[in-house]
């Protein structure tokens, strides 16, 4: 029914239309349409505490880079990352933790608060812990272990029995 020429027209139209689309993605990602995203500048180990000179925003142009990136320098600076983190490369927020609140071994104050009664001690985590933890302590003193939630100030408030 219909001869060549329709053929190729029906090619050209299909050539315009992926054109289009190609210069339509092009002029999003120049314009910042996709946002930005936080790349380090330098290479940063885990176990790092990444730091503002450490970082900068990019403007992101490819429409199919994978979610869970950080976007904000907000998200990442501060952070410890779990992973190596390359230049250049987006840094995923699961490759982040906050920093621990208590480490393992430091000398901490021990609270022990029960209606009025309000008894402090010197103690020692026995694990890295962060806010709102419950972790294992050793009382100094007395050597006794005793388990407590991790204070925003890094005091371990006692659990009581």
């Amino acid at each position: 029914m219909f001869g060549p020429s329709h053929s190729r027209l029906g090619k050209r139209i299909a050539l315009a239309a992926v054109l289009s689309l190609v210069v339509s993605v092009s002029s999003l990602a120049a314009a910042g349409e996709f946002g930005s995203a936080i790349v380090p500048v330098t290479i940063i180990y885990p176990g790092q505490q990444i730091e503002g000179g450490q970082i900068h925003a990019v403007d992101v142009t490819n429409p199919n880079l994978m979610e869970g990136y950080a976007r904000k320098v907000s998200e990442v600076e501060g952070m410890i990352t779990t992973k190596t983190l390359l230049p250049g490369r987006t840094i995923m927020v699961s490759a982040l933790r906050r920093p621990y609140t208590v480490k393992r071994g430091d000398k901490i104050v021990l609270v022990y608060d029960n209606a009025g009664l309000r008894i402090t001690a010197s103690g020692t985590p026995l694990a890295d812990a962060l806010t709102g933890d419950l972790i294992k302590v050793r009382n100094t003193d007395t050597g006794v272990i005793l388990s407590g939630t991790v204070m925003a100030d890094g005091t371990i408030l006692v659990a009581q029995k």
